[in-house]
């Protein structure tokens, strides 16, 4: 087990290639096939850190839907009294309505 795999339990993941920086930079068409060609994810570290990762297009394509569609999911609940909005949001409009014009320039 090296340093990456005791301090950073977080990021180890079962056959998952940690390299270097400048391991990396030394091969980087060879990461760059792997990851694209093989499915392989690739962890630079530095310093025996993780700093990044080399993955296929197709597993940034899900993790960019991931996050939008987590988004989604943590509107859920967020507001409690959602039958509410409708009178709130008609009781604005009346508001306005009685305003005379606003002025909104900058």
């Amino acid at each position: 087990m090296n340093k990456f795999d005791k301090d950073n339990t977080e990021y180890s993941f079962k056959d998952t290639e940690s390299v270097s920086v400048a391991e990396a930079k030394s091969n980087f068409s060879e990461y760059i096939a792997k990851a694209a060609y093989m499915d392989e994810k690739i962890i630079i570290t530095k310093r025996g850190r993780p700093v990044a990762a080399i993955i296929s297009i197709e597993d940034l394509k899900k993790l960019k839907l991931n996050k939008q569609n987590k988004g989604l999911e943590d509107a859920i609940g967020k507001w409690v009294n959602f039958d509410d909005i409708e009178k709130i949001v008609k009781k604005i409009y009346r508001n306005r309505k009685n305003q005379e014009e606003r002025d909104v320039s900058f």
